[in-house]
């Protein structure tokens, strides 16, 4: 358990409603009930009254906020006193990301950067993952957080973050989706839910290719997340990054397929031209990223 999930708990304590917390977290309802879920495994003890609207804490509970409020306290007493260094630099960066990013990583970045650098003007878009490179190459984006594309070109520059996985993944009931139930799935049957393009669908491609299989496309979206809603709806086997898939609200409909041989993992980052790299405020937020 990590001060993240110290601040989720005390979030969901306070609006007493998961779709609230989610809303000022900015991560959907499922994740957060997933991490509660976590968190009282890992404290033995039922921590809120499910059956109650609002939530509301148990003894156990009770007793946790306590430790949270404590604990937090006494974390943001230290980083006072051992950050005492807060900067006077000015000026604005846009970055670009896909809305799970923004879930997934973002904040606790953000969080971080205004901390040091409180009148610097951070410039947030979101939109399709598969647009995070090419606007950063056109100067669109100062910096984006992206998946590392298999050429990276020259003059760009990459600070891997995390790893992502990439999941085969298909409709809770596998009965809508019969051709994976086989004991060997003829792959050239499966109905297959792909983005249109991007880093994901190049390496589907690739293991497709590798096997001397044609895909049986059922259909090509726009972003990751709409694949996790079709194939939730169990219209075919789609293909998602895990980032994606553990901050969907629809994770709780799909499965995962174990697959072998797994597809190569994303690398997710930040990534910005190399010549823009001196810039006092870039340097500022590669630095931050790197703590």
């Amino acid at each position: 358990m990590d001060y993240k999930d110290l601040q989720v708990f005390l979030s969901i304590a306070a609006q007493q409603n998961l779709g609230r917390a989610s809303q000022q977290l900015h991560a959907s309802p499922s994740t957060l009930s997933r991490r509660l879920a976590r968190m009282e495994q890992e404290a033995g003890a039922i921590l809120f009254k499910r059956d109650a609207q609002p939530l509301v804490l148990t003894p156990a509970g009770e007793l946790f906020r306590q430790h949270a409020e404590q604990t937090l306290a006494a974390w943001d007493a230290l980083r006072a006193a051992v950050n005492t260094e807060v900067s006077d630099m000015t000026g604005s960066i846009t970055l670009y990301c896909s809305v799970t990013a923004s879930y997934s990583f973002l904040a606790d970045l953000l969080t971080r950067f205004r901390e040091r650098y409180p009148k610097v003007d951070l410039r947030i878009h979101t939109g399709d993952a598969a647009e995070s490179i090419p606007r950063v190459e056109s100067g669109d984006a100062d910096v984006v957080i992206a998946a590392r594309p298999e050429q990276l070109s020259s003059g760009l520059t990459f600070k891997t973050i995390t790893p992502s996985p990439l999941l085969f993944i298909a409709p809770r009931s596998l009965g809508t989706v019969p051709q994976i139930t086989q004991a060997e799935i003829d792959w050239s049957t499966v109905p297959m839910v792909l983005s249109e393009s991007g880093l994901a669908r190049t390496r589907v491609n690739h293991w497709f290719d590798a096997r001397g299989v044609k895909p049986h496309i059922y259909a090509q979206v726009s972003g990751n997340e709409a694949i996790v809603s079709m194939v939730a709806l169990g219209v075919g086997v789609g293909v998602v990054p895990e980032l994606v898939l553990h901050n969907s609200p629809m994770a709780s409909r799909v499965r995962i397929l174990n697959v072998q041989p797994e597809l190569e993992p994303f690398a997710v980052g930040l990534c910005a031209q190399s010549q823009r790299l001196q810039e006092p405020l870039l340097q500022a937020l590669w630095q931050t990223a790197t703590r």
